[in-house]
């Protein structure tokens, strides 16, 4: 039986939040109609920088709106070019980089004015490189308690994640040791083709959490 499940739209979303999306019995619905709140993965993600953990921060063009949908991004800088060349930096010695360099690039090859519109863009491009399919929709309107169990706040960008992740290599691990939870970036340039199977092992970790 499936399960109609909530979901916020990220950025190169946390480990954590590819485990509940691709879940077999979750039906997906992502949130478009709430305020934007800021300081969440929405408009940011975390990798794994030679100093620890770094965080990429997407511009919003503040054209006083705050619903999800309505949100633009700003292009006054280049971060497109900031965010790749930062990117590059944290993962080129890493063992899978160079294998799906030329797929992650395209993430920036793009200027979506809306950010859900470069948020899904984004997610499209890693399920790709995953190798998996998964149908989702996007919500028709906001429900403050909708019929469906709802993850809009269960991922942090402020708080250590409340999900066991097994630990894997790591490209500056033995230097700073293992961080669990960072973009799906992380899972893919360090264990490649078994990602998907690593994301499953998440799955089944937290099936206990409500």
């Amino acid at each position: 039986m499936k399960m109609k499940t909530v979901l916020p739209i990220f950025y190169l979303p946390p480990v954590s939040w590819f485990a509940e999306f691709l879940k077999e019995e979750n039906e997906i619905l992502l949130e478009q109609h709430e305020n934007f709140p800021k300081q969440t993965y929405r408009s940011r993600c975390n990798i794994y920088g030679a100093n620890g953990k770094l965080a990429l921060i997407l511009p919003i063009h503040h054209n006083g709106k705050r619903a999800m949908k309505d949100l633009e991004l700003s292009y006054a800088e280049d971060w497109q070019k900031l965010h790749w060349k930062s990117i590059k930096i944290a993962y080129q010695s890493s063992p899978y980089f160079e294998y799906y360099e030329d797929k992650l690039k395209q993430i920036f090859s793009v200027q979506p004015t809306s950010l859900i519109e470069f948020n899904l863009n984004t997610l499209k491009i890693i399920l790709q490189i995953l190798k998996v399919e998964k149908d989702f929709s996007l919500t028709t309107e906001f429900e403050k308690t909708p019929d469906a169990v709802d993850l809009r706040e269960r991922f942090s960008a402020k708080k250590e994640s409340e999900y066991h992740l097994p630990e894997y290599y790591q490209t500056f691990s033995d230097k700073l040791g293992f961080i669990k939870d960072l973009s799906i970036l992380d899972v893919v340039c360090n264990i490649g083709p078994e990602s998907a199977t690593y994301i499953k092992k998440v799955t089944q970790s937290i099936q206990n959490i409500s």
